[in-house]
């Protein structure tokens, strides 16, 4: 996954020169978010989610087979035979994205796996899956190629006002975006811009919190000139185990959405 430009440009730039005068890492206050996107309703009995034990806290996504098949099976599939167990979020970037999945640890975005013998699987974009803060996406292998997630996923952790500015929400209506997920990415921010470009395939409802946390940990800036931040050695974040298993309407489910 990279901080690609293709799309939306005007509105990229300004998210990534707001990113970058980030000097504070401070997490930030996200309201409730009152929409009737998919990603911001309360998931149904039964629906498939992931549960991460993180060494900063619990988080919960739910997940979306029905419109991201192939990335949910390789994750789903992942998960269940430990691939996860053990493995660092690697990638902290603050309002932008914090990313894992890698069993190689190579720290570097570069390894990982697929249940298809390491096969590639392909984009699988969605105009109702969005890239709202809280989202959990397929990142894409090194180069931008778009056949392969491989086994990496990131979670979006833009800040609630990225998409705030009446003309980053006009260009969003110009590109095609319904009125609602306009709305949506003004009131939890996001990154647009990697729309179709990446796949969606969760989007967590439960541990945002959690997630903003690991944004905020001291990194150090990859050795390798590029613009990739990778938390210190003593704020590493390790993700213990990913459980993979069905909501349930109860109260230890934490009906909270991402705001």
């Amino acid at each position: 996954m990279h901080k690609k430009l293709c799309l939306l440009p005007a509105l990229a730039l300004a998210l990534l020169c707001a990113c970058s005068r980030a000097e504070t890492k401070t997490p930030p206050t996200r309201e409730a978010v009152a929409s009737t996107e998919r990603q911001f309703t309360t998931p149904a009995v039964g629906d498939t989610i992931a549960v991460f034990d993180t060494s900063l806290g619990e988080v919960r996504a739910v997940l979306y087979p029905d419109t991201a098949p192939m990335a949910v099976y390789n994750f789903v599939g992942l998960a269940r035979s430990g691939y996860y167990d053990n493995t660092s979020i690697w990638r902290s970037e603050y309002g932008f994205a914090v990313q894992g999945g890698d069993a190689t640890g190579t720290g570097t975005g570069t390894g990982g796996s697929t249940i298809w013998s390491n096969n590639p699987y392909p984009l699988e974009a969605s105009a109702d899956l969005k890239h709202y803060a809280g989202a959990l996406c397929a990142a894409f292998a090194a180069g931008g190629d778009v056949q392969g997630g491989n086994s990496q996923f990131y979670f979006v952790t833009a800040l609630p006002d990225s998409v705030s500015s009446e003309e980053q929400q006009a260009e969003l209506a110009q590109n095609g975006y319904t009125d609602s997920q306009v709305a949506a990415y003004a009131a939890a921010g996001g990154l647009p811009y990697l729309d179709n470009t990446d796949t969606v395939f969760g989007q967590v409802y439960q541990g945002m919190d959690i997630v903003d946390a690991m944004a905020c940990v001291d990194t150090v800036k990859d050795e390798d000139g590029n613009d990739t931040y990778h938390p210190t050695e003593e704020a590493a974040i390790t993700i213990y185990h990913v459980t993979i298993t069905t909501y349930a309407a109860e109260p230890d489910n934490g009906l909270e959405t991402v705001g």
